[in-house]
């Protein structure tokens, strides 16, 4: 195993769990007596068998004379991790990959190799595990989040190279004592962090709840102790209420005629402590240690079993969950209860039949089965497909190897809220997702185009959060677009990711569309224009830059990243020196109001159509639009080369928001009168905020309105002079609090 891997040969430790005197060795000399061949011998054929013992035999020779650090040999590591598997029942290729996964680093041995040996499917399996085995997960940190995108690239390729790697993982955890307190810490965490959230998301019950296990002894040793002692004193104290639950529910399921398996099970510790951390306080305050489990043969003796049942012991309400009816994201299927059992001890149940135990037991496994023919894709395994192709997506669109590495823990710790569309087609989403969410898991051209929601037939805000049952339905317009407010309360990882994508591209063609404004504007004031530049040339051009294309040299000009002169002056290959012959100016930049985020009109000064303006090339912004008096500019005045001259479009058909400080007489219902007088000139009020000074009898109040242009604000202006209560009335530049920093 790599360096990458959570133990080396050189420091792996204890050999695996003794077996029990009653087991068969795990590697005798007769591998026919063997432990993993007994398991094998259960479900697979013989020529099966063989194949996979062929794997462990080229296996043995690989790892010979290799030991462990407890001085087993080391071939016991990928047989136990093999012995994992089998327990799940998975295919032959997977067993074999799983004896082969450290073959490839300790041998040399290639692809081609292992696919003549053992097959395609087994060498694509072993190379996809090494990879995930060159892995080493640190802290928080830009390393540790591209290596998530590497874990999921392997992962889409076959889920099988998740199951070896997670099967590997318990195998490294179990057998942990004998390192260091802080490496055993550091491992503990990235387990808890990211292989047991995986685990879980994969349905494999068994693996989620060990991993949690033995990451909570390693992380929190002594608190470990204490509760697995607590929890040994309370089975003798628990006893008696647990075998008279047991008994008085086998007999009221055998009156209503129905054939189940019932167990009592102890819940796993960490789970205890988990609760007892979020939301109880102590061990002896958590009645539930202890939950039932139902088995039944089909669907319908499911709800009959949690009819009766529920004839035996109350329920608590709102404590019934039907995943049967809505299964879990990870295709778990059970009925859920909560009931007052004797000595008023809540008691929790799960009724499953047969088919939903294997998949609860073994997710995603439970479709690797070994079988004799090939099968369909079921729907977990369509599930789980969808779910890896939404985070290849997300990984694709996340330029940030930190921003993907929150989508996908997002994706992992989800609390599920089903919701309703209109079709009634049933959606899983986390816990606290918003109407936003819900339209990008509808699709994402619909959470792009979405306006207004109906929540239950009513309208609500897009912020609205969802709760369970809820029937949505999303209204859209084609002109709509992604708000970058949505930022703000969306919670999964599509919806964040997509918002922020779509945001980057416009803000990226708008830029673009700019620069080539601004290009030609240089290449006509040089004499030449677009045309005049052979394809020679740009593509020197594109070179010496070390960007992918034209579009990419307008985008920097739009953002301000290279002056449009400059760049005009090297397309034509003009010195930086020439002049700009007949006197012939750069000209004048016609600014329309609807260039997007590439134009920028400043807060500081709040231009508006017919204020002579000035644009500032801001490095990371794009052209930011000031008027020729905002006190702001005169700081920028020393970068010449930064300004251009800009003027208005005649034809501007959009809102322009202006400051106004309105000082009125402090009257009853004068804010009144100066709303009504601002909608009756046709303006909007934007924002509003008031400041009392020391003489009473007078109050400022500061307003942001919006207007077509300077006609429409005089007029505006002209509407408020004629409220009586005002007394003075001002257009504010160069507000402090608002002066962005350039």
């Amino acid at each position: 195993m790599s360096r990458g891997n959570a133990l080396r040969k050189t420091d792996t430790v204890r050999p695996a769990r003794a077996v029990r005197p009653a087991e068969p060795p795990l590697l005798p000399a007769d591998s026919e007596n063997s432990l993993l061949y007994l398991k094998l011998k259960t479900y697979l054929k013989a020529e099966d068998i063989a194949h996979v013992m062929a794997a462990y035999r080229h296996s043995a020779q690989a790892h010979e004379g290799q030991m462990r650090k407890s001085g087993e040999a080391y071939i016991s590591h990928p047989v136990t991790v093999a012995c994992i598997l089998a327990d799940l029942h998975l295919d032959p290729q997977a067993l074999m990959a799983a004896l082969l996964h450290d073959v490839m680093e300790d041998t040399g041995a290639t692809v081609a190799q292992l696919t003549d040996l053992f097959g395609k499917t087994v060498a694509v399996l072993v190379d996809g595990v090494s990879k995930l085995d060159k892995i080493e997960f640190q802290t928080a940190t830009h390393a540790q989040a591209e290596n998530f995108r590497k874990m999921l690239l392997a992962m889409s390729q076959d889920v099988r190279v998740i199951l070896i790697k997670l099967a590997d993982r318990l195998h490294n955890m179990r057998t942990m004592d004998v390192m260091s307190a802080e490496k055993r810490r550091r491992i503990a965490t990235e387990t808890l962090d990211i292989y047991a959230p995986i685990a879980n998301r994969l349905g494999l019950n068994n693996i989620y709840q060990e991993l949690e296990d033995l990451s909570f002894k390693y992380l929190y040793p002594m608190r470990h102790r204490v509760l697995l002692k607590s929890v040994k004193a309370a089975r003798g104290n628990r006893k008696e209420v647990v075998g008279k639950t047991l008994e008085a529910m086998k007999e009221c399921l055998a009156k209503a005629g129905i054939e189940a398996e019932i167990s009592g099970r102890e819940k796993h510790l960490y789970s205890i402590y988990h609760k007892m951390h979020d939301r109880v306080g102590t061990f002896s305050q958590v009645f539930d240690i202890y939950g039932f489990r139902i088995i039944v043969n089909d669907t319908p003796s499911c709800y009959l079993a949690l009819g009766a049942l529920h004839g035996l012991y109350k329920p608590i309400p709102g404590k019934v969950k039907d995943y049967i009816a809505i299964p879990k994201a990870n295709g778990y299927q059970s009925l859920h209860t909560t009931l007052f059992g004797d000595f008023g001890t809540p008691i929790e149940v799960q009724i499953r039949s047969h088919d939903m135990h294997k998949i609860a037991e073994a997710g995603v496994a439970a479709h690797w089965l070994y079988k004799t023919s090939d099968a369909e894709l079921s729907i977990l395994q369509q599930q789980t497909h969808q779910w890896l192709q939404r985070l290849l997506e997300i990984q694709s669109e996340s330029s940030d190897s930190m921003e993907f590495l929150e989508h996908f823990k997002v994706d992992l710790f989800p609390d599920e809220v089903y919701v309703f569309t209109p079709k009634g087609k049933i959606l899983s989403l986390p816990k606290g997702a918003t109407a936003v969410d819900f339209a990008y898991a509808v699709h994402t051209d619909i959470g792009n185009r979405c306006v207004a929601v109906k929540i239950n037939h009513e309208h609500a805000p897009l912020r609205t959060e969802l709760h369970n049952g809820d029937h949505v339905e999303i209204i859209t317009a084609s002109h709509a677009k992604p708000n970058p407010a949505w930022l703000n309360y969306v919670t999964t990882g599509k919806a964040r990711s997509h918002i922020r994508h779509f945001l980057k591209t416009i803000h990226s063609d708008e830029a673009a569309q700019l620069g080539e404004r601004l290009l030609n504007q240089a290449l006509r004031a040089l004499h030449a224009d677009t045309a005049a530049v052979d394809e020679a040339r740009w593509k020197k051009l594109i070179r010496d830059y070390g960007v992918k294309d034209r579009q990419e040299v307008y985008t920097d000009i739009g953002l301000g990243k290279r002056l449009n002169l400059m760049v005009a002056r090297q397309l034509l290959a003009l010195s930086e020196t020439s002049e700009i012959k007949d006197g012939r100016t750069l000209g004048n930049i016609t600014i329309r109001g609807t260039e997007g985020m590439a134009v920028q009109f400043a807060r500081c000064c709040r231009p508006i159509p017919g204020d002579p303006i000035l644009g500032f090339i801001n490095k990371g912004k794009g052209l930011v639009i000031h008027t020729h008096d905002c006190p702001t500019i005169a700081k920028l005045r020393h970068d010449p080369e930064k300004w251009l001259d800009v003027e208005w479009d005649p034809e501007t058909k959009r809102l322009f928001k202006v400051n106004l400080k309105i000082t009125v007489a402090n009257q009853r219902g004068v804010l009144a009168k100066v709303a009504a007088a601002i909608s009756e000139a046709g303006s909007n009020i934007d924002n509003i905020a008031m400041d009392e000074g020391e003489d009473t009898d007078y109050i400022s109040m500061h307003f942001t309105v919006q207007v077509e242009d300077r006609i429409h604000l005089a007029k505006l202006m002209r509407n408020l002079r004629k409220v009586t209560e005002v007394v003075r009335l001002a257009r504010i530049k160069g507000n402090a609090q608002d002066t962005p920093r350039h």
